[in-house]
């Protein structure tokens, strides 16, 4: 089902993250695709096209996430649900050292596993842009903060 986000809502979206994926905190100008509007809860899962379900994410989060709502993590291993960027504080779930983003939550943990957060071209990336001063970039601050 391919679902149209309005232009108004799209700039909605991507002003609230600061143009950072909402995931990775990779900063738009940093990346080679645009990003894409995320329905968090998906539209197979019934998810609204509404700026309380939608993220701003980069390719490689938003492919990898796909109609997802959850994944296996914990102890014992248990379906849990993924990161939600509306409901869920970022600080509150991961923690940033150097280049890697360690859980601190099942729910951080299923989404690292499940999006690749912690693969090693990300992590290149990561660190690269950490030795070029870009990441976290001030605008990933400010969201991390929630600045309007």
């Amino acid at each position: 089902m391919n679902v149209v986000v309005s232009p108004r809502l799209r700039r909605l979206v991507t002003q609230r993250a600061h143009g950072v994926c909402e995931y990775c905190l990779i900063h738009q100008e940093d990346a080679y695709f645009s990003f894409h509007v995320d329905h968090i809860i998906s539209r197979k899962q019934r998810g609204p096209t509404t700026d309380a379900n939608l993220a701003l994410a980069c390719l490689r989060c938003n492919v990898a996430k796909g109609t997802d709502i959850g994944a296996i993590a914990g102890r014992p291993p248990r379906l849990v649900r993924l990161f939600h960027p509306r409901e869920d504080a970022w600080v509150g779930h991961f923690r940033l050292t150097s280049a890697r983003i360690v859980p601190l939550t099942d729910i951080a943990e299923a989404t690292i596993q499940l999006l690749g957060l912690n693969a090693s071209d990300r992590l290149i990336l990561r660190r690269a842009l950490i030795k070029a001063g870009r990441y976290p970039s001030a605008e990933a601050l400010a969201y991390l903060r929630g600045d309007s």
